[in-house]
């Protein structure tokens, strides 16, 4: 039994140096051929990198003239088409004072026709804004985001009132809370 495995040990030891003898000729054609295959994916990653870096660059810095082509094309001036004063006292919340709001408003329209289309609808207008304003609390209009949220309310109740046209912002003029 003892020279049994004598032989086998003999025989691996046989079979590695084959092996090894056989195996070094591969691999050293492999570690000829996997530095280029490195430098050829370096260089394929860095071509990429510049050229497309090169590409986004002339992109980025090519764009700016373009927009001064297209911002030289005429526009056409916005129309404003002045409301009246609204006055209307603000709802009260428990036993304060009554306060009064005095609002003066302007409209921008897209064009004169529809200034021109808005005039026989200004009494719509102004009750939309009228029974908009009267359910305000003095609260509703604190700060910027609360007179953001009454210009926008405003505009979807005017467009509503004047529809299909459609005004492109109301404007305040004048906010008094009194």
């Amino acid at each position: 039994m003892a020279s049994k495995p004598k032989k086998e040990v003999k025989a691996e030891t046989d079979e590695e140096d084959v092996e090894g003898e056989g195996a070094e000729s591969p691999p050293s054609k492999w570690k000829l051929k996997l530095p280029s295959a490195k430098v050829l994916i370096i260089a394929a990653a860095a071509i990429v990198v510049f050229g497309g870096g090169g590409a986004g660059a002339y992109f980025f810095f090519s764009s700016p003239k373009d927009a001064k082509h297209t911002a030289a094309a005429p526009v056409t001036p916005a129309v404003f088409v002045d409301l009246p004063d609204v006055l209307v006292n603000l709802a009260n919340t428990g036993g304060e004072r009554t306060q009064y709001l005095k609002v003066k408003v302007t409209l921008e329209v897209p064009d004169q026709a529809l200034a021109q289309q808005i005039q026989p609808l200004m009494p719509r207008v102004m009750d939309a804004f009228q029974t908009y304003l009267r359910e305000m609390r003095p609260t509703d209009l604190d700060g910027s985001a609360g007179l953001y949220r009454l210009k926008e309310e405003l505009t979807r109740r005017v467009n509503t009132a004047i529809a299909p046209g459609r005004v492109n912002a109301v404007l305040f003029k004048e906010i008094v809370v009194q």
